[in-house]
């Protein structure tokens, strides 16, 4: 595979952290939750497709499917609850009080970043039959990642400005969307 092809895959893989991370940029997020998120996203998209490689071809075709829905369901439940505190804020001057969103919490940043990064765990079970670089592979997934992440983040930052005290339900349906859309497949 050339670095053509690794760029367009990475690219690829980034997708689902940019979409997620306009939703998390529409809720409110400060300049260091954005190296904090980019940063953990950036690892997780590093690390799992050697995890993915790791664990073989076999476990890939069997837990695959599943952590995919696992992902997805888990970005349902954080849209879904990024919803109920949208509508708890509304008219309450909440939007100016926002700061970083609950991904703060260790547990919750993790979770999010495995969510989106699941992709990269599959792709990692198939790297070790292709005739790849895998340092300079799995960094460039990584590298992209993060960089589409921060351009999600601070897009969807920009844009909470534009729509204000909405941003957070907006933010909380976009994330319950890419949950039913990879749910649905």
């Amino acid at each position: 595979m050339d670095f053509l092809t690794v760029l367009i895959v990475s690219a690829a893989l980034g997708i689902d952290a940019f979409s997620v991370a306009i939703g998390i940029g529409l809720t409110g997020v400060r300049k260091k939750g954005i190296l904090l998120v980019t940063g953990i996203v950036t690892l997780f998209h590093i690390l799992m497709p050697l995890l993915g490689l790791t664990l073989g071809t076999y476990l890939g075709q069997v837990a695959g499917p599943v952590a995919g829905t696992i992902g997805a369901l888990v970005l349902i439940a954080i849209g879904l609850n990024t919803i109920r505190g949208g509508l708890r804020g509304l008219g309450s001057g909440a939007a100016e009080r926002r700061g970083f969103v609950n991904v703060a919490s260790p547990a919750g940043l993790i979770v999010m970043a495995s969510s989106v990064s699941m992709d990269a765990l599959t792709v990692g079970f198939g790297l070790g039959a292709l005739q790849v670089d895998l340092f300079l592979t799995v960094v460039t997934m990584g590298i992209v990642a993060g960089l589409m992440t921060a351009a999600g983040l601070v897009f969807g930052r920009v844009l909470s400005k534009t729509v204000g005290e909405k941003a957070e339900l907006l933010g909380g349906f976009i994330l319950v969307a890419i949950g039913v859309k990879l749910l649905l497949g």
